[in-house]
């Protein structure tokens, strides 16, 4: 089965100065499209129960955070990569929809925010329909041992990418609101 980057390796190869690998090239060009697809996928599961990719990030670092289920705005801020005032609007547009609730602060200062019950819902939600597309996607392009195959190669690629860079953030930092 082709796809997009065998229709074009070719004419990319050709283009590029002499000595580039083909098959690296395709992996590269191959893993940047697969996660372009993972956020289009993301995307689709959040605007499915009125998230934008943000909003649904911003739950997911509260998730994450474990029981209280808080975090200072200053914390998300840190986690998402984002600018504070990114962060001040996305917590306005949460608290309006009642998924996060700003609780007091034992200093008076940064006002935490907590994970409400109904944004927890809303999350899992989103984060189920997200998960079932990706299980669906890859179930039926890989046999269960192929996905098993596929996952200590990819393993073995970003490890080696950490050991040249440092570690790969933790979270996605999607394109967003």
């Amino acid at each position: 089965m082709a796809d997009s980057v065998d229709a074009e390796l070719d004419a990319w190869i050709a283009a590029m100065p002499a000595g580039v690998d083909p098959q690296v090239e395709a992996a590269r060009q191959r893993i940047a499209r697969i996660g372009r697809q993972f956020e289009h996928v993301l995307r689709q599961a959040a605007a499915a129960y009125e998230l934008t990719t943000g909003d649904w990030q911003a739950l997911s670092v509260l998730h994450r955070s474990g029981r209280p289920h808080v975090l200072t705005p200053k914390e998300l801020t840190d986690r998402l990569g984002v600018t504070s005032g990114t962060i001040s609007v996305r917590l306005d547009r949460l608290e309006r929809a009642g998924l996060v609730e700003r609780i007091a602060a034992a200093d008076g200062r940064s006002r935490p925010v907590r994970l409400t019950r109904k944004g927890h819902r809303k999350w899992s939600a989103a984060t189920k329909r997200r998960t079932d597309s990706e299980h669906e996607i890859f179930s039926s392009a890989l046999a269960d041992a192929e996905l098993a195959a596929l996952n200590p190669l990819l393993r073995k690629v970003l490890a080696r990418f950490e050991e040249e860079f440092g570690p790969a953030a933790k979270t996605d930092t999607l394109r967003t609101d």
